[in-house]
């Protein structure tokens, strides 16, 4: 059961015009912004702020974006989050071998090393206490220019709150998000969780 639960999707006429943003990236509008929206200025906010951080606008592409989402939520430990980023990144095309193997990316070749590079920040900026550190920062600096690196860290800063959000409130998941979250992390000690209705 959510801590608060989510209004209708036509509850707001403007939030709901701006959600339609997530049928593109996920197949529905989530929960998370069906919950924000009873403080309307909050969803539309956090909406506008995910199109821009999301664009793609060059080399991180939107699957690499998702991918950085995913392993920003897997180091938080935010299920509800795991489940959307990994079926975003299959929506925007990530390779199979790399949705198979995301556990792996340190070593396993599907990834190349500039993606490790940004992987790697995700985990590091993620943890409590933060960790990204001197080699981290030479890594990612080796890879990607600083407005790459700008587009890199927006997406862990938004998953920040995102992770914080679904985490605190235990957002249901909704079946789409269960299904991708079963097919490609269940594995892998994805469970579902709070999420998951009771």
């Amino acid at each position: 059961m959510p801590l608060v639960t989510p209004l209708p999707s036509d509850h707001n006429d403007e939030v709901a015009r701006l959600a339609l943003f997530f049928q593109e990236t996920l197949g529905f509008p989530p929960n998370s912004v069906l919950t924000m929206q009873r403080r309307p200025a909050i969803a539309k906010a956090f909406i506008e702020l995910n199109k821009a951080v999301m664009a793609n606008d060059g080399r991180v592409t939107s699957a690499l974006k998702r991918l950085i989402a995913f392993v920003s939520s897997r180091a938080t430990g935010c299920q509800y989050c795991q489940a959307h980023t990994i079926r975003a990144a299959e929506r925007y095309g990530a390779p199979e071998e790399q949705l198979q193997h995301i556990w792996d990316y340190p070593t396993h070749p599907a990834f190349s090393d500039a993606e490790r590079a940004a992987l790697d920040l995700a985990v590091a900026a993620s943890t409590v206490p933060n960790s990204v550190d001197h080699n981290i920062m030479e890594r990612v600096r080796a890879h990607w220019d600083d407005g790459e690196i700008v587009e890199i860290m927006g997406v862990i800063a938004l998953f920040g709150y995102l992770n914080r959000w679904n985490d605190s409130m235990g957002t249901s998941l909704e079946n789409g998000a269960v299904d991708s979250g079963t097919q490609w992390l269940s594995g892998h000690g994805w469970t579902g969780g709070k999420h998951l209705e009771k």
